[in-house]
């Protein structure tokens, strides 16, 4: 543990130095980190109960912003079912924090401090939490070894395990024992209860994933955006039937998109009359979406630009949505989905576009999300090798209208059958 705390320590020096430097996400994460106590401190300073009494306070931990979402469900039915628990969400990553630091159902949102002995002390002397809930990853030694001894109830929720994980290697004995910390760990599917129950860790319950309950959520909530149905001469599907209002084109979109994944698809797109594309960048600096519009030769217009001018929307191919917040209600303008990432570092969420009927293509970088290697084998959800995959199957889709529409049933279908997972973990934890 002292090596595992010292090269903890060496990380939180990195940060710095590469802070100073100039690292825009670096300076965000020290500022942030060295803004956590004294926020923990004003937010919570109604310690206790009239009583004096400590006051419930469940702490929640995200890695990132697509933690978040798959612990947002329970966050929100804690919220609305124990209205006097405190919650505290904590994020590591920026890119997580930056967006949510003012979720309004948690009481404090802040950066995670970093792992090492003084600063879990610290960090846990101010939020006091009578339970922990870590989302999916995150497995620090430190804080649940700290946890433990306190006698805190700890839990992981929507956890998914792989072979190829440190916890089942002969060296990762360390991670092993961590995972004894945890009271519970609710788990994905039965195959990660099966891993980890042939290293002896049998604090285990099959829950299944949150994340199909939070996409549910946003499908059935979703609202009508203007420049959307200008653009697609249509409003959104209601609901997760498959079907949609007639219009002049297809809608083709293309959600957390990377430049690898445009390789793919942009030049079909320009070239396939009768389809309109929204593509949603998974990032969007001025460069990025400099270069989107030269790739599109004209045909691109930014979201941003079209709500100022609404005409643009009537005289271009491709819509530009260069803002957060708007691709999971997005995709019920959809008639096909491409979900990004899988020609990367790793597939983004495919359920927030299965939820409402329509097929989803993919690439094949998605060995860790079991929902796409499940989608693919009910048909709803198409993986995809090359720009000539990409081509083929996306004609297909748009030349075939019956088998287009099978296809996102059985997305849609899919999706239905997974849900469930937030009542089961709420239901054993607070009732």
């Amino acid at each position: 543990m002292i090596l595992y705390s010292l090269g903890i320590w060496t990380y939180r020096q990195g940060v710095r130095a590469a802070a100073l430097a100039g690292h825009h996400k670096a300076s965000l994460l020290d500022a942030g980190l060295r803004r956590t106590l004294p926020a923990l401190k004003e937010r919570l300073a109604d310690a206790g109960t009239q009583d004096n009494s400590p006051k419930e306070t469940v702490w929640i931990h995200a890695a990132s912003l697509g933690e978040f979402e798959q612990g947002r469900p329970l966050i929100e039915r804690l919220r609305r079912e124990r209205p006097g628990t405190r919650i505290v969400l904590s994020f590591f990553s920026p890119s997580g924090y930056e967006v949510r630091k003012n979720y309004s159902e948690a009481d404090a949102v802040v950066y995670l401090p970093f792992d090492t002995p003084r600063n879990v002390r610290r960090f846990l002397d101010a939020v006091r939490p009578t339970c922990a809930i870590f989302v999916k990853y995150e497995f620090w030694l430190n804080y649940l070894s700290e946890l433990k001894r306190r006698g805190i109830p700890t839990y992981l929720i929507s956890g998914i395990f792989r072979p190829s994980q440190l916890f089942f290697r002969p060296y990762g004995g360390f991670y092993r024992n961590a995972l004894k910390a945890f009271t519970t760990l609710y788990l994905q599917d039965e195959g990660s209860r099966r891993l980890l129950e042939g290293i002896g860790v049998t604090n285990t319950e099959v829950a299944g994933d949150t994340r199909f309950d939070r996409v549910t959520d946003i499908m059935k909530t979703a609202r009508e955006d203007d420049a959307l149905t200008r653009f697609c001469g249509r409003g959104p599907a209601r609901g997760a039937t498959g079907e949609r209002t007639p219009g002049t084109d297809l809608i083709f979109i293309a959600g957390s998109s990377w430049p690898e994944d445009e390789s793919n698809y942009a030049g079909w797109l320009r070239d396939t009359p009768g389809v309109k594309g929204i593509i949603a960048p998974h990032e969007f600096s001025p460069e990025r979406l400099a270069k989107m519009l030269e790739l599109f030769e004209g045909e691109g217009v930014l979201l941003s630009g079209a709500r100022k001018d609404p005409s643009l929307l009537d005289t271009h191919k491709v819509l530009i949505m260069d803002c957060f917040g708007m691709l999971a209600s997005a995709y019920a303008y959809a008639d096909i989905a491409y979900v990004g990432g899988g020609f990367g570092a790793g597939l983004h969420n495919i359920n927030e576009a299965a939820v409402y009927g329509i097929p989803v293509i993919y690439g094949p970088n998605n060995a860790k999300f079991i929902e796409a290697q499940e989608m693919k084998a009910t048909g709803g959800g198409i993986e995809v090798h090359s720009r000539e995959d990409f081509r083929r199957e996306a004609s297909r889709l748009i030349a075939d209208d019956a088998y287009r529409l099978d296809l996102g049933r059985r997305s849609a279908a899919y999706i239905t059958s997974r849900l469930g997972a937030t009542s089961r973990i709420f239901d054993s934890l607070f009732r």
